[in-house]
């Protein structure tokens, strides 16, 4: 970390452009996956593959019924959110999980190899739902949590969302991410011109709290734990405040990953989409806009 810090510390200063380069490379890594996964006892599932342009993408299936995706989030993978798919099908759902582009199973994304971006994922998940069906809910995890909400501009229309430890504002971070490799604005700028470049999309659109409405949110629930290294939980107090319908649920010593093993937030991710289900079943003729 000494000699990257002194090589983009020279950069900043003399070579702005290249140090834009290699920032970028490095913000859109994948890093590899950290967490532990302990599905407990699973039924089989449908394993399937969906193309996103010349890229395949790769999920399973289970059950019937109103469809709940799970979308992980960077450098993450569908198996992760396995301890969600037991309580859904019990709750009477069809559950449905995929590995984004360079992540898992699936192909490389089109940035290359162990390479990611937020509206890759978000066509990833709006070719999933193209096969699967519009969802019920999406349960979704830190970067994945962006990338929905991309899929949500583009046509996906869930009734309920669940967001867990969600990234909402991208830009503090590469303030964050510049200061930790050792440049200023310089080569910050120029990286943020580059990515938005790329994915042909400003960042400002990126912005979860300026950008609600854009959309017709539906309701949402927000669970994050302000002790969490990865994603800001002021990122959770932001969007709950500009989303009509939100709920912020405050967790302690749950971090970024046990999160999405804990028992407590697995049930009341499960209860918050579910109740829309039991309403429909009491009143089948009864349907909304």
């Amino acid at each position: 970390m000494t000699a990257i810090r002194t090589a983009f510390w020279t950069m900043e200063r003399v070579a702005p452009d290249l140090g834009a380069r290699f920032a970028e490379r490095l913000w859109l890594g994948v890093p590899p996956y950290r967490g532990r996964t302990r599905p407990g006892v699973l039924p089989r599932g449908d394993e399937f593959t969906v193309r996103v342009k010349d890229r395949t993408v790769a999920g399973t299936a289970w059950g019937t019924g109103p469809v709940v995706y799970l979308v992980h989030g960077r450098g993450g993978v569908a198996s992760q959110l396995h301890p969600f798919v037991a309580p859904l099908l019990a709750a009477g759902h069809r559950v449905v999980t995929f590995d984004a582009l360079s992540h898992g199973a699936s192909d490389p994304g089109f940035a290359g190899p162990r390479l990611f971006t937020i509206p890759e994922m978000a066509s990833a998940l709006a070719a999933v739902v193209a096969v699967h069906g519009q969802p019920h809910a999406v349960i979704a995890h830190s970067l994945g949590c962006a990338s929905t909400f991309f899929a949500l501009r583009g046509g996906v229309r869930p009734s309920r969302l669940v967001f867990l430890a969600p990234l909402t504002q991208p830009t503090p971070y590469t303030m964050v991410f510049a200061a930790t490799l050792g440049f200023g604005d310089r080569i910050r700028t120029r990286m943020m011109a580059r990515v938005a470049a790329r994915v042909a999309t400003p960042w400002d659109d990126f912005d979860m709290p300026t950008q609600v409405t854009r959309i017709t949110p539906p309701p949402l629930l927000t669970v994050h734990d302000p002790a969490d290294r990865e994603t800001r939980y002021a990122d959770s107090v932001a969007i709950t405040r500009a989303w009509p319908d939100s709920e912020l649920v405050t967790v302690d010593n749950l971090g970024h990953w046990r999160l999405l093993r804990d028992q407590d937030t697995i049930a009341r991710a499960v209860d918050f989409v579910t109740v829309p289900v039991v309403k429909e079943r009491q009143q089948p003729n009864q349907r909304t806009a």
